[in-house]
């Protein structure tokens, strides 16, 4: 009876703390604080110069994590904080960061598996030797990143599209140029308004500001966003059409399609376990994996062929985006610690309760453009604010689609600039920047006559 009693309580301790509000030291003025900002500071410059410096983005920042908790001890101790609540502050950013990074690797997992089953290759095989013009490539790739970035995360789908745009375009650089321009656009546009589209969107679902089915209120805005910089750009598209290519079509392997619809399945059962069963959404997640596995097997034994690795399933996680993952560990306990020495919350009452949630919410985006989303959602989001729906689907609308004024305001940007080579360029997106600004303050305008 005894051991059972001592069980239940073990389980509901946790519980117990977690249900407690954290409370910050407040002890942002003091030498040891100021130098935790500045450690990010640098760690961040790192990160912004990934393309120049070829330094992993997740290598800084983790490094920073350490030094900024290792501080944020040092102050809790001083101010004599109690250990256990100090463990409190720091077991609610790892339950934060594992919910999160659980249901990313899933999703990052079922990503691999299509591209290994040649999904996204027979997708760009057929867009290539269908011979369309360049004007129709423009709006058709675009539409497709927009919808593909619901579902995969916006960095794979314009990836995924890119080389498509690369394909058909390898002779005309004008042509790659603004068509990477319209595929970032569209990949951020279309993560804005699905909970699986973007880690800041899911990053509100997960904690509890908006339920899933309100994140597609955000869908005629989104597509606002995308639809005015893209009807600007469309003319400036040149209007040729490509050199005719003698590309074979691309086979799909034996269980691709099977493949495609589990995923849709367990998003369903992670939609399920949340809304139903009030569990978190990655436990659907890994129910989906582990039904990837066993199929796995199925495929391995049933399709094996002497010589050939075949379908394991680990290597699809071994080829997870492990630098997006590491990174978003270290976004996650930087800002947690600067949060937990009080800065989140100095940074709140300068923004929020001097300017508003609107103003301060539009503001967001704008600087998400400079900084990736993820860091600065993520100290939004623990900044404890007292938001109706409304201001929260802007925060995510903002903070989604902010990071398409600069090339270098999203992992999209990022990413195609290192795949176009040369052809795409920061100076070649900002020339689209006004054009861009023109759909975000409109989709600003559309939330609001639809939602406000």
């Amino acid at each position: 009876m005894r051991l059972l009693f001592i069980l239940l309580l073990a389980l509901l301790v946790p519980q117990i703390a977690m249900a407690e509000e954290i409370e910050t030291l407040g002890m942002t003025g003091t030498e040891r604080g100021i130098y935790t900002v500045l450690i990010f500071i640098i760690a961040y410059a790192f990160v912004m110069t990934e393309e120049f410096t070829h330094l992993r983005k997740s290598k800084p920042v983790i490094l920073a994590a350490g030094i900024i908790w290792a501080h944020a001890a040092i102050l809790a101790a001083q101010k004599g904080v109690p250990a256990e609540a100090m463990h409190a502050a720091f077991e609610h950013d790892l339950k934060e960061y594992a919910e999160l990074m659980l249901f990313l690797l899933v999703a990052m997992t079922y990503i691999n598996s299509m591209a290994e089953r040649n999904v996204f290759e027979a997708l760009r095989s057929w867009l290539v030797r269908r011979q369309f013009g360049y004007r129709q490539l423009f709006l058709i790739t675009g539409i497709i990143t927009f919808f593909l970035s619901a579902v995969a995360d916006n960095l794979t789908a314009a990836l995924l599209v890119g080389a498509v745009v690369l394909a058909v375009g390898s002779d005309n650089p004008k042509f790659v140029s603004i068509g990477f321009v319209n595929l970032v656009i569209a990949a951020n546009a279309g993560g804005a308004f699905c909970p699986f589209g973007d880690i800041t969107t899911l990053m509100v679902w997960q904690a509890e500001y908006a339920e899933f089915f309100d994140f597609f209120k955000l869908f005629i805005p989104s597509a606002v966003n995308y639809g005015v910089p893209a009807a600007v750009m469309y003319f400036a598209v040149p209007n040729e059409q490509p050199k005719e290519t003698s590309e074979e079509a691309v086979q799909l392997k034996p269980g691709a399609l099977v493949i495609c619809v589990m995923f849709l399945l367990t998003i369903m059962t992670a939609v399920s376990f949340k809304q139903v069963l009030h569990l978190p959404p990655f436990m659907g997640m890994m129910v989906g994996l582990s039904v990837l596995m066993l199929y796995g097997y199925v495929l391995k034994t049933k399709f094996y062929v002497e010589g050939e690795d075949g379908f394991d399933i680990f290597n699809k996680v071994r080829h997870a985006e492990w630098d997006t993952l590491l990174f978003f560990f270290g976004v996650v306990f930087a800002v947690g610690g600067l949060g937990y020495i009080g800065y989140l919350e100095l940074l709140s009452s300068a923004m929020y309760d001097s300017l508003g949630p609107t103003t301060a919410n539009i503001m967001v985006g704008l600087i998400s453009a400079i900084v990736d989303n993820i860091p600065v959602m993520f100290a939004v989001l623990n900044m404890n604010l007292d938001m109706d729906l409304y201001q929260w689907l802007l925060v995510t609308l903002t903070a989604g689609v902010g990071g398409s004024l600069l090339s270098v305001g999203s992992a999209a940007g990022v990413a195609l600039m290192g795949q176009s080579d040369h052809k795409y360029t920061f100076f070649s997106h900002l020339k689209w920047t006004p054009a861009i600004a023109a759909g975000y303050a409109a989709s600003i305008f559309a939330h609001y006559l639809i939602n406000g």
